[in-house]
């Protein structure tokens, strides 16, 4: 390892990933899903932590999500806001955040995909009111309302 490599600057989390602060807290989930999530940073503020505790579709789904830019061993850090969903069904999922001023789109996949989530936030921050939508017109309405911060 050289000087350099020892002395080299670790980039501080984007300003996208930053901005998903808003979502920091517990809410209660109502719509196509019911019951509650909390997002809460990880140590170190590179990853927001998303915990799951819903039933959709007559199934209890627990999980956990990893939002955060990709940074490879050796490469820079990914532009895209990207995550990873373990859950309890062994389904591992993968998502891209996008928040654009008030409105949040969650891309299942890559970005641009025909199955997301978008919603709007509430002046407060308080609600996040939107709805998933699935290839060929599927899909449910999602609001989330903070229950704590």
């Amino acid at each position: 390892m050289t000087e350099q490599d020892m002395t080299r600057q670790v980039p501080q989390p984007s300003a996208e990933l930053n901005a998903l602060d808003r979502l920091v807290g517990t809410w209660r989930v109502t719509g196509g899903a019911e019951g509650t999530v909390t997002y809460s940073w990880m140590e170190g503020g590179y990853f927001l932590v998303q915990n799951v505790d819903l039933e959709q579709f007559g199934e209890a789904v627990t999980g956990t999500e990893l939002i955060g830019n990709l940074r490879p061993f050796g490469e820079e850090r990914s532009t895209d806001v990207v995550s990873r969903f373990y859950d309890n069904q062994g389904n591992t999922l993968d998502y891209v955040y996008d928040l654009v001023g008030d409105t949040l789109t969650i891309w299942g996949g890559a970005k641009g995909s025909p199955a997301y989530f978008r919603g709007t936030f509430s002046a407060d921050d308080s609600v996040l009111d939107g709805g998933w939508i699935y290839p060929g017109g599927g899909g449910y309405p999602s609001t989330m309302t903070r229950i704590a911060r």
